[in-house]
């Protein structure tokens, strides 16, 4: 027989479990251990740990899944007896070796919910020995419990929102990030006002109110819900949908140009046209040497769209800047953009002065969906890894288990 220490070690049970007994199940072809909380007189309700007096044995003995020792499935086994709290009612006691409703030990738990942000769920599966749905299941427990050990709330000042798209038909969900602590803090299905709505009910008016900054992009329903929840925050627009405008603009024109050279015959001028797009939309910094001889033949054939070019860079340059610089650079550039004479600038130019509050608040503070747009590419590398997932409930705890830094440390070993 091993010493006790060494099945605690093995089993991934705290001193605070007594090891009674461990057998062979030759049945189940399984190592199952018998085991009791230490002190059982002081009797803690499993749901939120207050003492409270006994209640029944409960339905009797029950097991929890293990880690495997070896090639072994291994089980604990105890008595489950209830007792009766002032909150909750007749609850289970509160085990040391599992959380509060699970049919798996926390050190199972917790070694899942690692997997989960490391490998791919169908792997977790075959290794473990369980279900795909059980693996959803344990990621959002392990996430619900540390979320409610903390306020993940607490001193947000400085948020970025967002959406994405989880999966083809326009499914979205909604992405709250905090730009200090670069921790995704929130996120929930679908998107829109009310989905938004939920978010700022959950934060509560005291919360609320201590926001300065909020970046976003310039979807009306972002803006008009944080100016009427935040009382006290700007809404900074996303510089790289500012740019992605401009960019689109751009190609409108050309897009014109190509059709008027082709109605008129001038096949070989349209085709040169068309391939000139990459030299249009890419930085001068990225071009190829043959993407910048396209650029110069474009000033020499067709000044309209250079000119639709150079205020493409223009703002681009000015983004870049920032601050109070980029503030009178950019009222030239709207200037610039209104006697153009390119019809689409001259629409683009009214959009971003129907925008310029938040597009002056991005300037000056400096902040943009960066982090959030990082944070999004990370959630989609997790959707491709975690293949399998179909409850949105399940990628959206899986998300913040990683990004919302809650994923626990491996059994035996510390940090991530």
């Amino acid at each position: 027989m091993l010493d006790t220490k060494v099945w605690r070690r093995m089993l991934g049970v705290c001193d605070r479990t007594i090891i009674e007994q461990v057998e062979f199940d030759e049945d189940k072809d399984a190592v199952v251990a018998h085991v009791r909380p230490k002190r059982p007189r002081s009797q803690h309700c499993g749901r939120c740990g207050r003492r409270a007096p006994g209640y029944d044995q409960g339905d009797g003995r029950r097991r929890w899944r293990a880690l495997d020792v070896g090639e072994l499935p291994t089980w604990l086994e105890a008595d489950a007896p209830r007792v009766d709290c002032p909150k909750h009612g007749p609850t289970v006691i509160q085990m040391p070796w599992a959380r509060h409703g699970a049919g798996h030990t926390r050190a199972f738990d917790d070694t899942v919910a690692w997997l989960a942000v490391h490998t791919s769920k169908t792997a977790i599966a075959q290794l473990l020995r369980i279900a795909w749905a059980t693996v959803g299941a344990i990621v959002n427990r392990v996430v619900v419990e540390a979320r409610s050990a903390v306020d993940p709330f607490d001193g947000l000042q400085r948020v970025g929102i967002d959406e994405i798209s989880y999966t083809r038909g326009q499914r979205y969900l909604t992405v709250v990030v905090d730009h200090d602590s670069g921790r995704l803090v929130w996120m929930a299905k679908g998107l829109g006002k009310k989905v938004l709505e939920s978010f700022f009910d959950l934060l509560g008016q005291e919360r609320s109110a201590r926001i300065r900054l909020v970046s976003c992009d310039a979807q009306p329903w972002i803006g008009d819900t944080v100016r009427a929840r935040c009382p006290n925050a700007t809404v900074c627009l996303d510089a790289f949908h500012l740019v992605k405008w401009v960019t689109e603009a751009l190609d409108e024109v050309r897009r014109q140009t190509w059709n008027e050279a082709r109605r008129a015959g001038m096949t070989t001028h349209a085709r040169d046209l068309k391939g000139a797009r990459y030299a249009l939309w890419k930085n001068p910094e990225n071009l190829t040497d043959n993407q910048r001889n396209k650029l110069a033949w474009v000033e020499r054939i067709n000044q309209k769209l250079y000119r639709a070019y150079l205020l493409k860079e223009q703002f681009r340059a000015i983004i870049a800047v920032k601050g109070e610089r980029a503030l009178a650079m950019l009222k030239q550039w709207l200037a610039w953009a209104a006697r153009s004479r390119i019809e689409v600038f001259v629409k683009l130019g009214r959009r971003l002065r129907q925008n310029l509050a938040g597009i002056q608040a991005a300037l000056s503070h400096e902040l943009s969906n960066a982090l959030v747009e990082s944070t999004n590419t990370k959630i989609r590398l997790l959707m491709r890894i975690a293949y399998g997932f179909k409850d949105p409930e399940h990628l959206i705890a899986l998300a913040l288990l990683d990004r919302g830094g809650y994923c626990p440390a491996l059994p035996g070993r510390s940090g991530r």
